[in-house]
């Protein structure tokens, strides 16, 4: 069976975007990112945020037969600022000195806004724990990332 998949590159300067056929899904999202600690703790998160949601959208969506909203107020539970901050806390004590590196990085980083319903302490903490999410995941580091995503 033949895939067709367009894919979009991004660098600094432009964006790019390639048609390639005969890849897989997992070929797509199984390549991974030699630089990642280079990438702005911002850039990470941006990620997180989209690794997070898949993985919580994918267990409501496994583990129940719900209509979509309930999916969605389920989903929104788990992502959300609060949430994700209390994430973190209770991972804090097992992250490796990289890992805690990359939190930091993230925590102190500029943030333009916050979240609607969350102060900048918890924003912070939840900006820290995506950036962790998006930087396991761009790494290639799937199995350490499902551990962290499963607690």
């Amino acid at each position: 069976m033949l895939i067709y998949v367009i894919l979009l590159v991004v660098t600094q300067k432009e964006c790019k975007v390639f048609f390639a056929k005969n890849m897989n899904f997992q070929e797509i999202f199984s390549q991974p990112l030699a630089d990642t600690k280079e990438l702005s703790p911002i850039v990470l998160a941006f990620v997180g945020d989209g690794v997070h949601t898949l993985y919580v959208r994918d267990r409501v969506v496994k583990n129940s037969n719900l209509l979509v909203n309930s999916c969605h107020k389920l989903s929104s539970k788990h992502c959300n600022a609060k949430a994700q901050a209390g994430k973190l806390d209770v991972i804090k004590d097992i992250l490796t000195e990289e890992e805690q590196d990359i939190v930091r990085r993230a925590r102190n980083a500029k943030v333009n806004n916050i979240a609607k319903n969350a102060d900048l302490e918890t924003y912070k903490k939840a900006t820290s724990f995506e950036a962790l999410v998006g930087y396991l995941y761009l790494k290639g580091d799937y199995k350490r990332l499902k551990q962290i995503l499963d607690m």
